[in-house]
């Protein structure tokens, strides 16, 4: 039905489809693997865009504190009350956030 070189040519072109198909689950791979860097990475940018929130809201305090007590008891105290305020605040928005 099929002489050598005919065998030999569609041996080959298995061969090649092979690699092709091996190849081509090796990139979905490496493309999946992409994807789970980038969310991992994403969430990451969220973390430190929180944490830079939570220091510039400290900045903040201590410099709506340092205006507003004279006295350095009254000014920790003050802070610390609004420490607490923020950090109930907090909770509240990640609470509405579920």
């Amino acid at each position: 039905m099929f002489d050598q070189s005919t065998l030999q040519q569609i041996q080959s072109l298995e061969g090649k489809v092979r690699q092709l198909v091996q190849l081509y689950q090796a990139g979905q791979e490496r493309l999946q693997a992409a994807h789970k860097e980038i969310e991992r990475l994403q969430q990451v940018i969220q973390e430190k865009d929180t944490e830079i929130k939570n220091f510039q809201n400290q900045d903040n305090i201590t410099k709506i504190v340092q205006t507003i007590a004279v006295d350095t008891a009254s000014s920790t105290e003050l802070k610390l009350k609004i420490n607490e305020y923020l950090r109930e605040i907090d909770k509240c928005i990640a609470y509405l956030k579920e």
